[in-house]
């Protein structure tokens, strides 16, 4: 960093400001700094930096499962953003129990991250609070839990809503709810994703017949086949099905074809999270895109700026953010293109 500054004829504070996207430099002033990281070839060593403060540089990853690609496509965003900035990821699986949470957060399994990136699903921000956590902590969830921490969040029920929104513009009448859940009063990734389900039907002026709501164990492929197959064997018709995950999608289009069922002409089917393997199908899957991207390079930032408050010893006096990410909807081949009059 010595080098650098000189090289650039600044401080080595504005070196650090200009390396972690501080405010404080003019245009110039990072412009010349930039260039001089460049042709030094200047690299963070983390890895002196965590030690100074008794961390690793890891970051930890708590997340519900890793049996569907969603989280780990997640982890490999996180990891990538992780390790331009000198550190990486190690991911830890709680199988969305509160016995599991409760475990990956206590003390033995934390004190070796430098941060931690939680996805809850049975506890909440008290019990968060309760382990003692001495490292800066991000939820990464579905639901509003509080105001204690930094919080990255979809917009589950505005996507639900677009998703189903886009399906009745253009005809479909009965739209199974892949997943779906009854409202329960507990915001969840399910009963949020039917909230959105519901309030598209109320706002279209559509009533929602409850056989088509169809529960899972959970949002796999296997779910997704056998929602189908059950709605198939119990006779109750349907000309549209939301998915609640990619994954589940996928098994829908399995059994729509085992069935005879075609898409999108017959049913229309919309799946949510915008996985890469939805665009090689057949036929390629509309979904929605919750601004994955995007969520991973809030978590980053926002998880970052903690870390690195703590290891220089300004503390974390920011106010806590809440960033809830837009959705959008991406439109490929098992949606119908025109609009019904």
């Amino acid at each position: 960093m010595s080098d650098v500054a000189l090289e650039a004829g600044v401080s080595k504070m504005t070196v650090s400001n200009v390396i972690n996207g501080r405010p404080g430099a003019s245009e110039d002033t990072r412009a010349r700094v930039l260039e001089a990281v460049a042709r030094l070839g200047y690299r963070v060593n983390a890895t002196a930096r965590q030690l100074r403060a008794g961390r690793s540089g890891a970051i930890g990853l708590l997340v519900p499962h890793l049996d569907g690609p969603y989280y780990p496509h997640l982890a490999a965003r996180l990891d990538t953003l992780a390790q331009l900035r000198g550190y990486h990821v190690i991911i830890e699986r709680t199988g969305a129990s509160r016995e599991g949470e409760l475990a990956a957060l206590s003390a033995e399994r934390v004190r070796p991250y430098s941060g931690i990136v939680f996805s809850p699903v049975q506890i909440d921000t008290a019990d968060v609070r309760r382990a003692g956590i001495e490292v800066p902590v991000v939820l990464l969830g579905e639901r509003r839990i509080g105001g204690e921490f930094d919080h990255v969040m979809m917009d589950n029920v505005g996507g639900a809503e677009l998703a189903t929104s886009y399906m009745l513009e253009r005809g479909a009448r009965r739209i199974a709810l892949i997943g779906g859940r009854p409202e329960t009063g507990v915001d969840s990734m399910p009963t949020l994703r039917s909230r959105g389900y519901r309030g598209a039907h109320a706002r279209a002026g559509v009533p929602v017949d409850e056989r088509l709501v169809v529960d899972g164990a959970s949002f796999t492929t296997k779910d997704g086949y056998e929602a189908v197959m059950r709605l198939h064997r119990d006779g109750v018709s349907f000309d549209g099905a939301f998915a609640l995950t990619d994954a589940a999608a996928m098994g829908v289009l399995r059994a729509l074809a085992d069935i005879g069922l075609r898409v999108p002409d017959d049913v229309q089917v919309v799946g949510f999270d915008n996985d890469a393997e939805g665009e090689y199908l057949v036929p390629r899957l509309t979904t929605m895109d919750p601004g994955n991207d995007s969520m991973a390079e809030r978590v980053m930032e926002l998880l970052l700026r903690r870390v690195e408050a703590a290891a220089s010893d300004a503390g974390e006096t920011e106010d806590v953010v809440e960033s809830v990410m837009s959705a959008r909807i991406v439109v490929r081949e098992s949606t119908l293109a025109h609009v019904s009059r």
